[in-house]
């Protein structure tokens, strides 16, 4: 088999221009217009109204390209197109050689009768703007408000349209690579691989699909397997194609886990297709031996939700994975791999691939295989109500086909889901305009979608929906059973406190907003003017309604009113930060209950206030590095009793307020540790009032408790409790709680320093403060330890990435 792929010598036309411009391919128009001059920064201000406005006219791809004699002299040729953005017309020497309705496909035509040794290739997208708006005059079919009306119409990312934390930028243009595929007799199509562990080994039954060109004739080819062994140790052996599926047993093989509970080892398989000694196509990938599946036992609370690896059951913890960008062109493997090493940074072991955006490509799964996260894969659809007319049934199963089949080799799939939240919103009828979309729904999703996952990856886990309890509208967000979307804590606008009311078998998503760094706040302004929460241009990069206000009415209940613009960031961020630690604290305590913390969300795809851990300039939030002490294997938190937890107003009497701790150890390692606690009560200049010591042994993956301690004396305005975990003298998780709302504390100015010694910065102070942040000039300085506590006395800290220059540091006190 032989591939040509077409990289170079593209072309960009407008249809309301004359001037060609060069192309970038695999890029988009946006990418395009704005690396040429052709357009203003959509990001910057509100020229995405412009950006926009680009997208009502259609665009022509031209690509002239010279195709080598050897291609034209096989059998069969075939363009193809792995990623197509989205209404496309392709010509291949003036001849029309097929259409493109659907991004999410894999898209191949025969191109044999029409390939020279000279070619131009033309591709028109067409405006996806016009084609809604026809779309949705013939049908109001509904879905979000926050994405144009007729969004549903197009099998194109639905975020591109708008959502509560996107801009209205419907890129287009070919966005993956692009080829010619020419061979003779035969080519691999795919390869089924199944596992099967018992007894110390691992059996592979690897099963080829071949096409054929012309009469189909198994009987001279042969498949030669390879298996490549982490240690680079290779095993090769020649089977009959007629034989297929093949089997190839390894001896003690060695087990892929997800991050923290082993190593990530990948064997590589290579398929080589032969007839005689002559090579016809090749097939590879890597993969990771292991079991896995979802556990959804009942129990003594419900049904459990619990990703099991090799026979253990793994609290997922991390978070939502939206697009990494709007414009699809400037995604590439590279920006990929920096998104998921600042996962793995934060110790995540999860990530849930939101159904709003687009399948990410190869190189992401390949990723998550590397650093061992398990991949939660919704299929492409969200918040919207589809019509299952048999173009469009025809249209997603070929989208199903094609990405089940590309995805399902890798060790880090953990489940594919069929959509996000439409089983809520159908059984509320939120967007149902008819009867026939209901019936739609459940064929879709409870008929179509299992039976092609039984058939195509009996070994990955199929549920229906997040959130669900397992399909049929059966109480989806029920507490005890399946996955649930928790937004009481801020939608709802409760109290972080609110989380300890449940107790959740799975959080697929809860989330609180934050803004980002005020250098990514100037990637889109440009005076101070625009340095107001409430200005027009903030509030165009604030998708999420009021969300502005929503932030500044959890602050008042939280901090004193910040009155720099650059301390309301940071104040912003201590909110998200201490209300996800709020819920992800308690979830983790009650491990065997609940089993998976899962944030909205981890990145942004534009400069936006939104629910992020890292912003979109991949600056990272505090709630990043909290995550990073959250979410360590072995972990120590403390639930206090007092003002917040009782909730009783301010000036309501009687005012009874009970003060008390209790202390948890969560480790979510496969051993058990012996631990020491200790724990104090300190004054505001961070001296010890009280000290206390205990030894504790925490079992592997489980949770394990002190008795609650009343603190009934403790001046709950002037005083606080410190606690940290010692493993072999070493402290491995700290923290300190307050027993009154951080702005009735009454801190006293630390005299913060920093010193700095290679890559090495310590910071002194000289009483108690909370939550210090530590950041450089261009706000990118990445830690191994920021937004801490320090009890007085001093802490180092690593630099990782960034340059230490212009220094400077703030903690709680300068909230005011």
């Amino acid at each position: 088999m032989r591939k040509l792929e077409l990289k170079e010598g593209w072309t960009l036309n407008r249809s309301a221009a004359t001037d060609e411009i060069k192309a970038v391919v695999p890029g988009s128009v946006y990418t395009d217009l704005l690396r040429e001059g052709k357009m203003a920064d959509p990001f910057f201000k509100d020229n995405e109204d412009a950006a926009l406005k680009l997208m009502e006219e259609d665009y022509e791809y031209v690509c002239r390209f010279r195709c080598p004699e050897e291609f034209l002299k096989e059998d069969a040729a075939e363009l193809v197109c792995q990623g197509l953005d989205t209404l496309a017309e392709l010509f291949l020497n003036g001849r029309a050689v097929g259409k493109a309705d659907n991004m999410h496909r894999t898209w191949v035509y025969d191109i044999k009768e029409v390939l020279k040794e000279e070619n131009e290739l033309r591709i028109l997208f067409r405006s996806p703007l016009k084609f809604i708006r026809e779309a949705y005059a013939k049908a109001p079919t509904r879905g979000s408000e926050d994405a144009m009306p007729g969004f549903v119409h197009i099998r194109k990312a639905h975020c591109m349209f708008g959502w509560d934390w996107g801009a209205h930028l419907p890129d287009a243009g070919i966005f993956r690579p692009i080829f010619i595929r020419a061979f003779s007799k035969a080519r691999l199509s795919e390869v089924e691989i199944l596992q099967e562990h018992e007894g110390g080994r691992a059996a592979l039954r690897l099963r080829p699909a071949v096409v054929y060109c012309g009469k189909e004739d198994a009987a001279s080819l042969k498949a030669e397997i390879e298996i490549k062994a982490p240690d680079g140790k290779t095993t090769t052996a020649l089977h009959a194609l007629q034989e297929a599926p093949f089997s190839a047993e390894i001896e003690n093989p060695r087990l892929w886990w997800p991050r923290g509970y082993g190593e990530q080892p990948l064997y590589g398989i290579k398929v080589t297709l032969k007839e005689g000694e002559e090579i016809l196509d090749e097939w590879s990938a890597r993969v990771g031996l292991r079991t896995l599946t979802v556990s959804t036992e009942k129990d003594e609370w419900g049904s459990e939700f619990a990703f099991t690896v090799n026979g253990t059951k793994i609290f997922s913890m991390g978070a939502d994975y939206i697009p990494e960008d709007h414009l699809l062109g400037r995604v590439n493997r590279d920006t990929t791999r920096e998104l998921i090493k600042k996962a793995a940074f934060a110790n995540f072991n999860t990530l849930r691939v939101w159904g709003g955006g687009y399948y990410p490509d190869d190189w992401f799964f390949d990723l998550c295989d590397e650093y061992g996260i398990l991949v939660w894969q919704d299929f492409m659809f969200a918040c919207a109500m589809y019509d299952l007319t048999p173009e469009f049934e025809e249209s997603i199963r070929a989208e199903f086909s094609d990405n089940i089949i590309r995805i399902r080799h890798h060790a880090c799939l953990g489940l594919m889901c069929g959509n996000n939240e439409m089983e809520l919103f159908t059984a509320s009828r939120n967007w149902v305009t008819k009867d026939s979309e209901v019936r739609d729904y459940l064929v879709m999703y409870e008929y179509i979608l299992p039976k092609m996952m039984k058939e195509l990856a009996p070994q990955v886990f199929y549920w229906p929906a997040s959130p669900s309890s397992g399909g049929s509208f059966d109480d989806p967000s029920a507490e005890n059973r399946g996955d649930v979307h928790y937004w009481d804590v801020w939608h709802g606008s409760k109290p972080f406190t609110e989380y300890r009311k449940f107790y959740f078998r799975f959080v697929s998503e809860f989330g609180f907003q934050s803004f980002p760094a005020e250098k990514t706040v100037e990637a889109f302004t440009d005076d101070e003017e625009d340095k107001n929460i409430f200005s027009y241009i903030f509030e165009r990069h604030q998708r999420n309604g009021a969300a502005n206000g929503k932030i500044m009415n959890y602050m008042q209940q939280t901090y004193r009113y910040p009155t720099d613009f650059s301390v309301l960031i940071y104040a912003s961020q201590l909110l998200q930060a201490q209300a996800i630690r709020y819920g992800v604290e308690h979830f983790r305590r009650y491990r065997g209950r609940c089993m998976g913390a899962v944030i909205w969300q981890l990145n942004d795809c534009w400069p936006v206030a939104s629910w992020s851990s890292v912003d979109y300039c991949g600056r990272l939030k505090a709630l990043h590095y909290y995550a990073r002490r959250f979410f360590a294997p072995l972990m120590v938190s403390c639930e206090e009793e007092g003002e917040l937890s009782v909730g009783v107003p301010l000036n309501q009497l009687p005012r009874q307020i009970p003060q008390s701790v209790r202390f948890c150890v969560a480790n979510e390692t496969m051993a058990a540790s012996e631990v020491i606690l200790f724990w104090e009560v300190r004054d505001a200049k961070g001296r010890i009032l009280r000290q206390e010591r205990e030894e504790l042994r925490a079992e592997a993956l489980s949770s394990c408790w002190t008795e609650r301690v009343r603190l009934p004396e403790l001046d709950r305005f002037r005083e606080y409790v410190s606690y940290r975990i010692e493993k072999d003298g070493e402290t491995v998780s700290e923290g300190t709680v307050l027993f009154t709302s951080p702005k009735y504390f009454r801190y006293e100015k630390p005299a913060l320093s920093l010193t700095q010694k290679g890559d090495e910065i310590t910071v002194s102070s000289d009483r108690y403060a909370g939550s210090v942040e530590i950041q450089n000039a261009d706000e990118d300085l990445v830690l191994s330890d920021n937004y801490f506590d320090l009890n007085g006395g001093e802490k180092t800290v690593r630099i990782l990435s960034g340059r230490a220059e212009g220094l400077k540091v703030k903690s709680v006190y300068d909230i005011r």
